[in-house]
């Protein structure tokens, strides 16, 4: 068998648009070369890896098991050529790393920039999304790391724990919970009854938020949904309810004095930070070494 890397990009090129025709657009091939490689592939194989829908090719059951396998390969073989690139590691292509929101923008920037002073050249490429879909990202070997706030169970990720983040309740000081805190404690009770503004599903800190108050709280009475953090922190400073952020996120408008922390009979609100890689992923020396830096820094924020 003469298994060619040429034939896997041209099976993952169908698989993701559908098509021998969309998928000759995408490698800048012909539809009948395109089409003729798909044919040599599963004749190898001895193997339809498509059901044929007309024009339309969706992937089967055999597709799909030699899916993660030809990502891997390919993903191997982008490895290989960046490390033996005139240049090697100091070469233009940098890494793919995935953030979700939070991490994305209040602790990666300072991150890449203390690791930029060892790493010239070495111009990352970044993804910021929610947790859901940077872990698919990284599982589908479209990312190289991934920094999440909330950790995901997957057979073929590598997860561990990196930075321990505080999360804190916050409201805007005109909310009627701060006024009555000055006077009486919050109770349970009032906590289960006041509207609370959350991330969408699939987020990280929605995930940490339900973790932490559910036990206690039984059920969160939705005041609103935002797809990110910097969103509800407004939404709260503006009065429409409160907020369960990472201290990371509301620091500012608490100094400025636009948020208020509640003190709560809650108990004190952690969450582990994940550092996430594909497990079968080959890792270069510029990986490992960007893996190295985030680990010193995980004492740090």
């Amino acid at each position: 068998m003469r298994l060619s890397l040429r034939q896997l990009q041209i099976f993952l090129a169908i698989a993701e648009s559908g098509s021998t025709t969309a998928a000759a657009d995408l490698i800048a091939l012909s539809q009948s070369a395109t089409s003729s490689a798909l044919i040599e592939l599963e004749s190898m194989l001895d193997a339809r890896l498509f059901d044929r829908l007309g024009k339309r090719l969706k992937i089967n059951d055999n597709g799909r098991l030699l899916l993660p396998q030809a990502r891997q390969m390919l993903d191997a073989a982008s490895t290989i050529e960046k490390q033996f690139a005139p240049g090697g590691l100091e070469s233009g292509a940098g890494l793919h790393i995935g953030a979700s929101t939070t991490i994305g923008i209040y602790l990666l920037p300072k991150m890449l920039s203390a690791f930029g002073l060892k790493q010239a050249g070495a111009a990352p490429s970044v993804t910021i999304a929610n947790t859901s879909e940077i872990a698919t990202a990284v599982i589908n070997f479209e990312l190289d790391i991934g920094l999440i706030e909330g950790p995901w169970h997957d057979p073929d990720l590598h997860v561990e724990p990196w930075i321990v983040d505080d999360l804190i309740v916050v409201a805007a000081p005109s909310h009627p919970l701060v006024c009555d805190n000055s006077q009486h404690p919050i109770s349970i009770k009032a906590l289960r009854e006041a509207l609370w503004l959350l991330r969408e599903p699939g987020s990280g800190t929605r995930e940490a938020v339900e973790h932490a108050l559910v036990p206690y709280l039984h059920s969160i009475n939705a005041g609103g949904q935002f797809s990110n953090s910097e969103a509800i922190k407004h939404a709260a400073a503006e009065g429409l309810g409160l907020a369960c952020l990472s201290r990371l996120v509301v620091a500012d408008f608490i100094s400025a004095g636009r948020l208020v922390e509640l003190t709560t009979p809650l108990p004190i609100l952690k969450r582990n930070l994940f550092l996430i890689h594909q497990r079968h992923k080959v890792l270069s020396a510029r990986l490992q070494t960007f893996l190295r830096f985030c680990r010193e820094r995980s004492n740090q924020k």
